[in-house]
């Protein structure tokens, strides 16, 4: 693989197939907690819902961690690049707004890891909104208010 840097290597050989599951994660620039306010976490979870009514994607489950989100997404009428780019400028248009900053919001690029209909998605869905509770903000995931699952 030539020396490419991690955005753009994130981007070799991907793929996006509509009505394939995919787990999503994109991080804040230089990991900062921007989402330790609550009321920012919100915009996100917004556009997370933007997306679903939109028909871009159904959301499966989620969490909005301080410095970062997962999204388990089913593919639906748009790309994963488009799908990614969208919701992450609309993010970054509302924080920036309601906090008065300016600037990036976001780290080049996202994590993806397409998944096999086999796949025990609940488990995935659980691995995916426990993340509070590994990272010790929580006792008890009901604690943490950004998180939410289709079948929990």
């Amino acid at each position: 693989m030539p020396d490419l840097p991690a955005s753009h290597r994130l981007r070799t050989g991907r793929y996006a197939e509509p009505y394939r599951i995919y787990l999503l994660t994109s991080n804040t620039i230089n990991r900062e907690p921007i989402f330790d306010d609550f009321r920012l976490g919100r915009l996100v979870v917004h556009q997370f819902r933007h997306a679903q009514n939109l028909g871009l994607a159904k959301s499966l489950a989620w969490v909005v961690m301080p410095d970062h989100f997962h999204w388990l997404v089913e593919l639906e009428n748009c790309s994963l690049s488009n799908l990614m780019r969208k919701t992450k400028s609309l993010i970054t248009r509302d924080v920036n707004l309601s906090s008065n900053r300016v600037g990036p919001l976001w780290q080049q690029g996202y994590h993806d890891r397409a998944l096999r209909r086999e796949e025990d998605l609940v488990k995935m869905a659980r691995y995916v909104v426990a993340n509070p509770l590994r990272a010790g903000l929580v006792k008890q995931l009901g604690d943490y208010p950004l998180w939410d699952a289709i079948w929990l």
